[in-house]
């Protein structure tokens, strides 16, 4: 902490003869080591505190800039050590600053009255009409917002929740403003009421008003030229830029929003990307991507999604207000002016090509194709297990987080399968076996909730949500009992008892977080009974929850086999082991296997039009291969193959260690 003192009246003398003014030089303190020399033409007025400016900053373009204040109004600031403000045309009132930032070409930088910096603004999410709104906060989660917009069912916990935010809005309230430590303000216009942490850079900004950037040294927030933004909070690592306009939301770490995106009443986590396209109302969960002009999420929640080009919903039915909303669960997308009505829901991993304007319900039917024909909605379940892009799709996904903040708002589960997933499928299964059962197995068709199955894509879904079931239950059983050595059936039913009763029965997806049902509903009581009362505690059963996931997945696993199976894990033997991996290994090798066919098809003769545009056909097929390679050299095909003989090695060495156990 700086000590500081009054200006002696050689250093007034010094200030004035450098044309600097203030109301009442007495009410000016300085640190020890001040040298009034680099602080020229500038207005000082209420309490003024300065540090030392001895930094001189070297410009990328090869320009210094001696660190002072020059041509500036200052009113109640604390212009922090080595630190450069000039240029500012207008003023800069009630603001700290902090060491080393470099301020420069600003109209106005003021805190005007008292302002919790954008904490607290209530966001019109999912509904239009204020139905779903929430406050955001500097440390909101996709988790607690995924609580707090949908569980409104529960309004004594809502109430409580908006207590515990409310009394953090006011640890944060001021009427004074923060600028972080190396902070770089540039060529911006106006800046009211907005907090800026540490390494920010904000360069032609437009203008920002009540919000806080909360930049940080490990993981910097950029905002760029034309930006406008109003009651914001834009999290650690973010990027805003391209004359971007935000009103009313919360932008999450790492998020990108760029090339002219707008968006208003809106809640962005963390790795979301908008470009040139619009938001209203919308809950983009982690990884919620939209690249294309014309594209339009309105009033629904997403997460890990991919809006095609021209993407767009309906909210408004023209009689009650905007008041309807869509779920979208996690890694579904959309191809290129697809079209949903709301209110819809639609299951995990779901492609949904062409305008669907009947409200369909297909959450229990996750890795499907949704597909207009003739105005109808034709589903496909369960196709998309086969798709290798739902493959690349989920390996990508960890390698994109761009976060590099030591501390994560969001708990992120990239599982594929899961027993979020495998649930759903287990559910579909089971949904599209009475259907057949009750419509009858002649049927040229069966619908289902405003859409139509064919008999052969009914009959295709049954399988391959088997397959699917059958393959994470084997890769959870094959993990559970890896490298111990077993002699006898009664030391496998040791090691296959769960550690935990925490897991069973229906799980949720918690816009990223996935976790036990029962486990959400505990923390909603505890809230409720007052059991659990601030953020901080919320905020840790959100990352036990996550940290014990694989934990409490093999409770459910473990419960699921025995209901698969028909057999209690008091009776398992070596036997029931060896069944269960022979067909898990059948059913990864047949599912790998289609995604290998699903991978060849963007290599045949069709995939290679365009190539060689001048050529005979040997040039097309040499340009072809020089552009996207070989097939059995691609990347994915190679990850395929090696990912049937790992998991075939697997299967055949516990089968092995089976076979030497004694009843």
């Amino acid at each position: 902490m700086n000590t500081y003192r009054k200006l002696t009246p050689e250093e007034i003398k010094q200030l004035n003869r450098q044309n600097c003014y203030a109301d009442d030089w007495l009410k000016i303190e300085v640190t020890n080591d001040f040298n009034p020399t680099n602080v020229k033409n500038v207005t000082f007025s209420g309490k003024i505190r300065m540090g030392c400016f001895e930094k001189e900053f070297k410009l990328t373009n090869g320009i210094k800039k001696q660190s002072g204040i020059y041509y500036a109004v200052l009113h109640n600031c604390l212009i922090g050590d080595n630190t450069y403000v000039a240029q500012v045309r207008n003023y800069m009132a009630n603001y700290e600053v902090g060491e080393g930032s470099f301020i420069e070409n600003v109209d106005i930088i003021e805190v005007d009255g008292e302002s919790s910096f954008g904490n607290g603004v209530l966001v019109n999410v999912l509904d239009e009409t204020g139905g779903r709104k929430l406050p955001i906060f500097n440390e909101l989660s996709a988790h607690l917002a995924y609580i707090l917009v949908l569980y409104r069912h529960r309004p004594d916990m809502i109430e409580k929740l908006f207590q515990m935010i409310g009394n953090y809005t006011r640890t944060v309230t001021s009427v004074k403003g923060k600028i972080g430590n190396n902070v770089k303000i540039t060529n911006s216009r106006i800046i009211k009421n907005v907090s800026v942490g540490d390494n920010a850079s904000i360069e032609g900004a437009e203008m920002l008003s009540n919000g806080s950037i909360n930049s940080n040294s490990l993981d910097p927030v950029y905002i760029g030229p034309g930006v406008i933004m109003e009651d914001f909070i834009v999290s650690s690592g973010a990027t805003v830029s391209d004359s971007t306009v935000i009103d009313k939301c919360f932008i999450g770490q790492a998020c990108v929003h760029k090339k002219h995106y707008s968006a208003e009443n809106s809640l962005f986590f963390a790795n979301c990307a908008g470009y040139h396209g619009e938001a209203c109302s919308l809950f983009a969960g982690p990884y919620t991507v939209t690249h294309h002009k014309s594209t339009l999420l309105i009033a629904g929640m997403f997460s890990f999604m991919n809006a095609g080009s021209g993407s767009n919903q309906s909210n408004h039915m023209y009689k009650l207000g905007p008041i309807h909303q869509g779920i979208v669960e996690r890694g579904a997308k959309t191809t290129s002016n697809s079209y949903l009505l709301w209110p819809a829901k639609v299951g995990p991993f779901t492609l949904v090509m062409g305008r669907h304007y009947k409200n369909s319900d297909t959450s229990n039917l996750p890795f499907s194709y949704i597909v207009e024909s003739k105005d109808e909605s034709i589903l496909a379940p369960g196709v998309n297990l086969r798709s290798v892009g739902t493959i690349r799709d989920a390996q990508k996904w960890p390698r994109r987080d761009r976060r590099k903040d030591n501390r994560k708002l969001d708990f992120i589960n990239f599982n594929l399968l899961s027993p979020y997933t495998i649930n759903k499928m287990i559910a579909g299964r089971d949904l599209l076996i009475k259907l057949r059962e009750y419509s009858g197995e002649k049927s040229d068709f069966y619908t289902y909730e405003n859409t139509k199955i064919s008999r052969a894509s009914l009959e295709r879904g049954i399988k391959l949500y088997g397959m699917g079931i059958y393959k994470f239950l084997g890769n959870s059983l094959i993990k559970r009992l890896e490298i111990a050595k077993f002699r006898t059936n009664r030391e496998i039913r040791e090691r296959l008892k769960p550690d935990t009763v925490i897991g069973k029965g229906k799980w949720i997806d918690l816009a990223g977080l996935i976790a036990p049902l029962d486990e959400i509903e505990k923390l909603m009581n505890d809230i409720e009974q007052g059991k659990i009362d601030s953020l901080k505690d919320i905020r840790k059963v959100f990352e036990s929850l996550h940290n014990n996931y694989y934990t409490y997945e093999w409770t459910w696993a473990i419960d699921v086999i025995q209901k698969e199976t028909g057999k209690n894990l008091a009776d398992f033997t070596a036997e029931d082991i060896i069944q269960l991996t022979t067909r898990w290994k059948k059913s990864v090798t047949d599912l790998d296997e289609m995604l290998y066919d699903d991978a060849r098809k963007e290599f045949t003769l069709s995939k290679q039009t365009g190539f060689g545009v001048d050529g005979d056909l040997k040039t097309k097929l040499l340009d072809f291969a020089q552009v996207r390679g070989d097939f059995e050299k691609n990347q994915q095909v190679s990850a395929i193959k090696d990912h049937i003989e790992k998991k075939s090695f697997l299967g055949n060495e516990l089968i092995e260690r089976m076979k030497m156990i004694k009843s």
